[in-house]
This record gives C-alpha cells, structure tokens and sequence, in this order.
C-alpha cells in the first residue's frame, strides 16, 4: 500500500530527510511529477471534492459561483480576489453545529461549536455565525472586537492566545466573554487580578498540553511539549495550574482544553488527547472534589486542497468522538462533561477560491531534459503565505474559459521579488494558458486573508461573497493610499 502523503507537505512525513516529493516520476520529459498527481483527462475538470458547493461552469466554460460568472466578479473587484461562497460557508457552519448536537445528545445535551476565527473573520462573517447558532473562539483583541461588531454574543465568544495583554483580558472581563483560555501559570494571577478589580468571577479554562504529536507540520502541530501553548501535562504543570485556579476566589474553573494542531485526517491523536484530558478531569474531581462542567476537545480537522485528500465528514467527526468520549468517561467512572470543538479551516477553508489573472508564462529547462513550466499571476506570498511557510499543497484551474488544449505541468508563481514565491507548486493546467486568463485556485478560505501582508508594498486583496447571483463587499481591497496613510514621512 502507497504511503500517503503528509497532509501539510512531504518535508514533515517522519523519516523524511528532504523536501522533494517521495515517488515522483518524469512525465514525457515535461516536469517531475509528484506521484499523487496525475495528468488530467480533461484540463477543465473540476474535482467536487476542492469546490465550493455552487462553483461550476457555463457553456463557455468560465467558472461561476453562486450565480456569477468570474469574468464579472474580475471587472467588478480587480484581482486578485478572494470569493466566498456563502451559502457553502453557512452549509458547513451548520452542518458542524447540527453533527455535534446530534452526536452529543444523549452523553450531555449536545455540544457547542465554536468557529475558529483565526481561519478567517470578518464582520460579515461574524454575522454569520451569531446567525447561525455557533460560538467564536477569538485569539487577539482584534478578533473579540470583530465578533462583537458582528453581533456574537459575548457570552458566546471565547478569547485564547498564549500572551494575552492586559488590555485584551480587561476588555474581555468587561463585555463579559464566556471563557478565556488560560495558557500559563502567570496569566492565572492576571486574569484573577484584573476581575477582583472590576468585582466579577472571570469563568477560565485552563488549556492543556497533553503530549500528542499531530500528524501535521511542525508549525501547526500544537500539543507536544516541546512548543509555546499551554500548560504540560506530563511536567504536571497542569495540576499545579488547576490547584492555582481554585485557589482564586476571583476564577470559576469551567474545564480543560486540548487542540492538538491543524489539517488532521487521522483521529487517532484526538483518541489520545481525549483520554489524557478526561484522566486529568477525574482526578480534579477526586484531588479537589470539583467537578468541571466542561471540556473542549479543540478542532483542526484536515480539508481538500489536492484530489489526494480525503477529509472527514462532520457527522463521522462527531461521531467519533462523541464514542471516544463515552467510551473514556465511562473507563474513568465519571458524568459525561460538555463538550466543546473548534473547527475553522474545515467551514473557510473549502467555501472560498481566490482568483488571479495571468501574467507571463515561461518554460525553464531542467536536469536531465525535463522542463517546467511557470504561470505568473498577479498576487503571490502575499495573499497565500501557506505554500512557502508550510510547503502546503494546492490546485488551479483556468477560470475564464475552456480549453481543448492537453494539460502541461505547471507551476503557479507570484509577482513577487522573491524565488520561493509560490502558489501552486503542481498542476496540470493547459498548454495555451496565457496572459489575460482567470486562474482560480480553490481552498484558500482558511489562513490565506488572515495571514495576508503588504510585501513589496503590495495592498492586500478584497474579499467578496457571493450568492443567489448578487455578490458583496466584506473586506474592501487595499489601495496604494491606504499604505501610504500609514507611513509618517
């Protein structure tokens, strides 16, 4: 049986010593070819698996999304462009809310779904989600005050970050948040402090590293010991937490928190953080005699960037730890706490497409005979860091027309001044691609607008949602002036 891939790049797969792809083959001495990828019967397939729910084509060919075409959504919004489709947002939002409620039922009257708002926010969004009956996990002051303009309850909202200032945890106090995670033994005296001053009970969870090594990049790779998150488990440095929590009369312990990392498909590492979390959890009730209400088993369930992946559904996700959980509760003999997760990647991820414009294409020759072909589009590391920070995987096709032209191996290139600025590193696109042609690369919903930047002075791109053929501004494009308002020469 083919070894798979590793879901965050080949570079992290363990026993990999180097950053090509194991199994790639040179195809009719065009390229090298990662084994994953194969040559298209038709260049202007789209695999379902990568698409937002309502993107197709016309008879011509073009790409449309929610009822409009990309050649309108181009001229309207320039490009690059982020394009949402928002009854697929929503869909995968409620399909996560209905799965855990369902799954949960029974064990403890359901479960709360928090929407990841480091994936992607916007007030727009924000909308959404209060809309839709979901909770927004917040990591910054940015955030919390995004979530709150959108209209989330603040009883609903969760602040976490390994490094809160105090401003962001008094203004968390203030309006009234329902959780703030708690990463280190001193942030337990500064959120105490600050709530005695305004005479509340701050309600924390405390969030625990728990020792799991996710199957995922060493940078989204959350709860080995070995990285700034949490509080260990194995140290015990999250017992010495909890006995801190409840010695502070200004604290209410609500429960433990694990996340283990991001772009996971295999849940055998949440079966182990589970079980770890919920050892802690009884012996907090049998040391203190305190018996938590709540746990929260984090998120980072894996999506499709590539036809190599094969994410799970919400309803298997749930189902499988709503039986983890059950099964390790009852080992442990104690109540069934609420449970909570965090997908964000797995709703944002998959609802969005960003679209370029082509610019130069040149074929580079290669050792040994083979070529390349590079497609220049007019964005880059700038608006999709995630290929040269996480050697991540993507797919492209031609948007504004069809082609019967054969694929050619290409690569997906950036305007900026710098070599590894790639967005797509593998892709069968056709041969006649050229300047002036849509390019639209699916998945880029999650971690691309938040992780954006203004290299080489580049303004970042809008974002725009789509549906019942009308689309709308929730993130306006930058312009030259607005990066200009900030330089104080």
């Amino acid at each position: 049986m083919a070894q798979r891939r590793h879901p965050a790049g080949p570079g992290q797969r363990p026993g990999s010593a180097r950053r090509e792809r194991p199994g790639e083959d040179v195809v009719a001495n065009i390229a090298v070819v990662p084994a994953w990828l194969k040559p298209p019967a038709d260049v202007n397939e789209l695999l379902p698996q990568l698409w937002a729910r309502t993107v197709g084509r016309d008879e011509a060919g073009a790409l449309h999304v929610g009822g409009v075409g990309v050649a309108d959504l181009a001229a309207t919004y320039g490009t690059p462009l982020y394009v949402v489709d928002e009854l697929d947002f929503r869909a995968r939002a409620v399909a996560f809310r209905d799965a855990f409620a369902d799954a949960f039922a029974d064990l403890c009257g359901g479960a709360d779904v928090y929407y990841a708002s480091k994936a992607f926010l916007a007030t727009g969004v924000a909308r959404w989600i209060a809309e839709d009956g979901l909770h927004l996990d917040t990591t910054t002051g940015g955030e919390l005050e995004l979530g709150l303009r959108g209209g989330v309850l603040p009883g609903r909202i969760a602040l976490h970050g390994n490094n809160k200032s105090r401003r962001e945890i008094a203004t968390a106090l203030e309006v009234g948040v329902g959780r703030i995670v708690v990463d280190s033994l001193q942030e337990i005296d500064l959120v105490a402090d600050l709530a005695r001053e305004r005479g509340i009970v701050a309600p924390v969870m405390l969030r625990v590293t728990v020792g799991v090594e996710a199957h995922t990049h060493q940078y989204i790779a959350t709860a080995h010991d070995d990285q700034k998150f949490g509080l260990s488990l194995g140290s015990g440095q999250a017992e010495a937490a909890v006995a801190k929590v409840l010695a502070r009369p200004e604290l209410r312990l609500l429960g433990l928190h694990s996340h283990i990392g991001s772009q996971i498909f295999d849940m055998g590492g949440f079966e182990v953080s589970a079980r770890r979390l919920l050892e802690l959890h009884r012996k907090v009730e049998r040391d203190h005699g305190v018996e938590l209400p709540e746990i929260d088993l984090g998120g980072g369930y894996g999506v499709a960037y590539t036809s190599e992946d094969e994410p799970l559904a919400p309803t298997e996700i749930a189902g499988r730890l709503a039986d983890i959980v059950a099964r390790e509760c009852l080992v442990q003999g104690i109540a069934v706490p609420r449970v909570s997760v965090e997908p964000g990647r797995a709703i944002a991820a998959p609802s969005t497409f960003t679209l370029y414009e082509v610019g130069t294409t040149k074929d580079v020759e290669l050792d040994g005979g083979t070529r390349r072909r590079y497609v220049s589009v007019d964005g880059g590391m700038s608006d999709n860091i995630r290929t040269a920070l996480y050697d991540a995987d993507y797919s492209a096709t031609i948007a504004s027309r069809a082609s019967a032209a054969t694929g050619v191996l290409s690569r997906v290139v950036g305007k900026h001044c710098e070599s590894g600025d790639v967005v797509v590193r593998d892709e069968f696109l056709p041969a006649d691609a050229g300047a002036g042609d849509l390019l639209a690369v699916p998945g880029t919903g999650a971690y691309c607008r938040s992780m954006a930047s203004n290299y080489n002075q580049v303004p970042r791109p809008a974002v725009v949602a789509v549906r019942d053929g009308s689309s709308k501004l929730l993130v306006r494009r930058e312009t030259p002036e607005d990066l200009l308002a900030l330089d104080a020469g």
